[in-house]
């Protein structure tokens, strides 16, 4: 196996949102693959240069670096309508995307029934709702592993089989909406149409990408991997059950991917500088207040793919190093600084303590999560605009006092501070 350390992977260490796809865009110029390993269209990366903003929600954030290879991974689930879409939205601006993006054909795929399912067991749970996305990702997840009604995206090479199989899911699915729910059907030749029109887009884009990917190894190509959500939303790892459906942590990358664990060189973990999470879950510093209130409108905390405003809170760094360890990081990129200009005051949550104990670990049990209570440490603001710093010494003494101390938490260096959305307002340190 050629030497791995050319090949880096970014991983959010909190709950999503944490501008990951930012990332991705500046380290693709560095390598020749990005392949994306989890999750589906409820991923929502962002990426801006040149005065335009771009949002992304299944094809990797390398695709604007002309030189790269895109490539979604069999640990992704593919709605072949949106990722159509998002070709088209955004081909202008990728030069021959089609043709530098592989879509695995282990990856399994996003059908009508799998949002209906979702609609419909949210709007039946009441109060107890996960708050997902509503893009059918968990049903998609679960007839993975339940296997009798999976899709592959390899299987839209096999149209006749496909046909057929359509219809025997459609009737099965039917009985459950009519019966169960009291929902109109679905029409099975109307989905067949449709999809199958999708599947001959997608037909010179699907690939195997695991021998793709096996093979950039051995001839020492750079890779990226990109995952999508955050570790804290992981499925295994995370704040159980409000978690996304795949593996969010580093560990997902190499199911995801098809590429050895040890393959992988420098693993990145990106956080904003304050913590964000959308949809339900206990939230420790989570603020309900106006401060709450000016980060979310000084940081458009509105998320990329469902508009839902973003809950708001002080940086967790206890919740930090949890992901931190889990991910086994090497360094850490630090987004959204220039977003803390201006507050009245400023904290990190540095422990948790539940009737007043401190907790060692970072809690398994939600139950106990949602009685937690931060310990927070008062560091010093800022009113300087940090926007245009492209050097650490750029920054003003509070703002790197900042980033430093958030170093000695978690007990990892800071690499990469984002300073600003666009892909030039950033500071790389050695």
């Amino acid at each position: 196996m050629k030497s791995r350390e050319g090949n880096t992977l970014i991983v959010g260490l909190t709950w999503g949102d944490e501008a990951k796809g930012k990332i991705v865009d500046l380290l693709a110029a560095e390598h020749d693959v990005v392949v994306r390993y989890n999750g589906g269209n409820n991923a929502g990366h962002t990426v801006a240069f040149g005065g335009r903003t771009y949002k992304l929600h299944l094809v990797p954030s390398g695709l604007f670096r002309e030189g790269t290879t895109c490539v979604i991974g069999g640990g992704v689930v593919v709605d072949p309508k949106v990722l159509l879409e998002e070709i088209a939205r955004h081909e202008a601006q990728a030069p021959r995307l089609r043709q530098r993006l592989l879509v695995s054909s282990r990856a399994h795929t996003i059908w009508p029934w799998h949002s209906k399912i979702e609609a419909l067991s949210e709007k039946h749970q009441g109060k107890g709702k996960i708050g997902t996305t509503l893009r059918g990702i968990g049903p998609a997840y679960a007839d993975k592993a339940n296997r009798v009604h999976a899709i592959r995206m390899g299987e839209f090479l096999r149209p006749e089989h496909l046909r057929r199989k359509v219809e025997r899911v459609v009737e099965a699915r039917n009985e459950a909406f009519t019966k169960i729910y009291g929902d109109p059907p679905l029409d099975a030749a109307a989905v067949w149409r449709e999809y199958a029109a999708y599947g001959e887009a997608v037909r010179p884009m699907i690939a195997d990408t695991t021998a793709y990917l096996l093979g950039a190894v051995e001839r020492g190509k750079r890779i990226l991997f990109e995952g999508a959500q955050g570790t804290l939303l992981d499925i295994d790892h995370g704040t159980y059950p409000y978690v996304t459906s795949s593996s969010a942590s580093a560990a997902g990358a190499w199911p995801g991917s098809g590429v050895p664990a040890r393959a992988i060189g420098q693993v990145l973990g990106v956080v904003k500088a304050y913590t964000t999470r959308v949809g339900e879950g206990p939230f420790p510093t989570e603020l309900k207040d106006a401060l709450g209130d000016q980060i979310r409108e000084q940081g458009h905390e509105y998320g990329t793919t469902t508009g839902r405003p973003r809950r708001c809170g002080w940086l967790d760094t206890f919740a930090i190093r949890y992901s931190a360890r889990l991910n086994g990081i090497d360094a850490i990129a630090i987004t959204l600084l220039d977003v803390l200009r201006g507050l009245p005051q400023l904290k990190v949550c540095t422990a948790y303590a539940v009737d007043g104990k401190p907790l060692a670990e970072f809690p398994d049990d939600p139950a106990v999560l949602e009685q937690a209570r931060p310990v927070l440490e008062d560091l010093e603001p800022w009113t300087e605009d940090i926007s245009a710093a492209r050097k650490f010494t750029d920054l003003p003494r509070t703002a790197r006092a900042y980033v430093k101390r958030v170093e000695e938490i978690i007990g990892a260096p800071v690499r990469v501070i984002s300073v600003g959305p666009d892909r030039e307002q950033t500071i790389r340190r050695p």
